[in-house]
């Protein structure tokens, strides 16, 4: 937490920047943010969809040659310009700090959705016992999208709310703001100390419970054996490419806000390759976990691992409930998987979270305690007015395809174009990187980010445009898709260019005495960038 100043009245400024009390603890929270619910239900059925065993070539390309190297780059610009995603492109240069703030909206959109996954998956949890969705006539997708969700006939906003849905989302923003308020060691770190061990325990038990079942290896033949033909396809090197820059939540804040709080000498690189490999290792043990649950379900059905295959909600809260119902010892295995859910739910959130308060902790001034009040509140407000209600799912659905993707694909994008190409900083960033880790940065790692990454992003945001223009997504309305989808996507850019513009308080950390001494520190350290082994 952050300790009283030595003067009194001193701004607020001098307070000392709270850190990880150890890389470990850094290293758990990392990977808690990157280990989401997409790892879960999204892999899976995208490798299997690309080539089955033989997608894990462009997905190892992937993570080597872009995943990783922007990693980096957040850890670099957050390391050593010490501050929220805003503060820290500002200490940059200042014309960069609305990049700071495009970040910090788009994790204030997603949070306001986030938690209500969290709470379906909480509920779920009690369903798998009872096995509620046994008496629908229509079986776990009339429960889930007429019983449990009462989903409206009509595409629109609606504030008809459905109690249980309020009151468990109720439940995960409280829960959230109790860890939030706590800061970053006393509440992210032992968060994440608690849920991160018990999420890969519960997993693993459903993963070796799961590939026990009848039709186990069906379903593992479908999801590993290779169709080498697949690496043929660019859209499957995009995908593979896509699915890594959401997966290791790079151009977020989250890894810019996270690595400012690492001590002044770390193993940069080092902690960033046990980041992303844990994180790549979660989504193959999911991959291992789903589909041999899948190949159960679909022995049962007398069908094929593809007849039942899926991803998404449609897996999560469709696919996985029938599972539940006929496989032996069912309801373990239904709490199991959306325990699960629930805590790589939590880990993230509480991570997009922390954009939003860090952001404005460092531009007003604020203390831990009101900074998280005045944040988190209207975030939950308006994610408990929107959400647990008869048209949450259709505005949940439209902002995750404009906000989460379009956005970030068009922010990371904009984000190494920046810094490399515009502001030529990757020498100066690779040198800090080099100051205390175990393996260097060089050339190779400036020509994946000045290169290949603006390739890649620009390649993936220019299909993910003509996608959304051609065909009105998901066969919603023009005005729901121009009010949720572009008109949202569009909001945040002009809000974030609105904070910018707004003067820095006071006692702000825009003059930090603290990060004065860092910057020193870091200059006075710095090794040339060619020493050592390079990336």
């Amino acid at each position: 937490m952050s300790s009283p100043s030595s003067k009194q009245g001193a701004p607020l400024a001098s307070e000392k920047r709270e850190t990880f009390s150890s890389r470990k603890l850094f290293i758990l929270s990392a990977v808690g943010s990157a280990v989401g619910l997409g790892n879960i239900w999204r892999f899976p059925y995208v490798a299997y969809e690309n080539g089955g065993g033989a997608f894990l070539i462009p997905y190892l390309v992937a993570i080597l040659c872009a995943g990783i190297p922007l990693l980096f780059l957040d850890y670099s610009i957050g390391h050593r310009y010490r501050g929220s995603a805003p503060l820290a492109y500002r200490r940059a240069n200042r014309k960069t700090e609305m990049l700071g703030w495009w970040q910090v909206l788009i994790c204030f959109v997603i949070a306001i959705y986030y938690a209500a996954i969290i709470a379906w998956a909480a509920m779920y949890c009690w369903f798998s016992i009872t096995k509620a969705w046994d008496k629908n006539p229509k079986g776990a997708e009339g429960f889930f999208m007429n019983d449990f969700l009462q989903v409206s006939d009509t595409v629109g906003v609606s504030f008809d709310v459905v109690g249980r849905i309020f009151v468990p989302m109720l439940i995960v923003w409280l829960v959230t703001m109790v860890i939030m308020i706590a800061g970053v060691n006393k509440g992210i770190s032992r968060a994440n100390a608690v849920f991160m061990p018990l999420l890969i325990v519960m997993f693993v038990i459903l993963v070796v419970q799961s590939v026990f079942l009848p039709g186990a290896v069906d379903g593992l033949n479908a999801f590993f054996t290779p169709d080498f033909a697949a690496l043929q396809n660019p859209a499957v090197w995009a995908a593979a490419f896509g699915h890594i820059f959401f997966s290791l939540s790079v151009a977020f804040g989250i890894m810019v806000t996270y690595s400012s709080y690492m001590k002044r000498k770390s193993d940069l690189t080092g902690s960033g390759y046990v980041v992303a490999f844990a994180n790549s290792g979660f989504e193959l043990l999911a991959g291992i976990g789903v589909f041999a649950a899948l190949g159960f379900m679909a022995h049962n059905a007398g069908s094929s691992v593809d007849e039942v295959a899926t991803s998404g909600i449609g897996l999560a809260f469709i696919a996985f409930p029938t599972i539940v119902s006929q496989a032996p010892l069912g309801g373990l295995i239904g709490v199991l998987f959306f325990g699960s859910l629930v805590f790589a739910g939590l880990t993230s959130l509480i991570s997009i979270l922390e954009v939003i308060v860090a952001a404005f902790q460092d531009k007003l001034g604020w203390k831990r305690t009101p900074a998280t009040l005045v944040v988190v509140l209207p975030v939950a407000i308006i994610s408990l007015l929107l959400f647990p209600t008869t048209t949450g799912l259709y505005l949940l659905d439209t902002m995750d395809a404009f906000v989460n993707q379009f956005g970030i694909l068009a922010c990371a994008l904009v984000l190494v174009i920046v810094f490399g190409a515009g502001l030529g900083m990757l020498p100066k960033l690779a040198k800090h990187m080099n100051r205390h880790s175990s393996i260097k940065l060089g050339t190779g790692w400036k020509v994946l980010v000045g290169g290949i990454g603006p390739a890649a992003l620009g390649y993936m945001l220019i299909n993910e445009v003509q996608s959304k223009i051609n065909e009105s997504y998901s066969g919603y309305p023009l005005w729901f898709n121009g009010v949720f989808g572009w008109g949202m996507a569009g909001l945040l850019i002009v809000g974030a260019v609105v904070l910018s513009l707004i003067p820095w308080s006071k006692n702000s950390k825009i003059n930090d005495p603290e990060f004065e001494q860092h910057q020193q520190n870091v200059e006075a350290e710095e090794l040339p960038e060619t020493a050592g082994k390079e990336y």
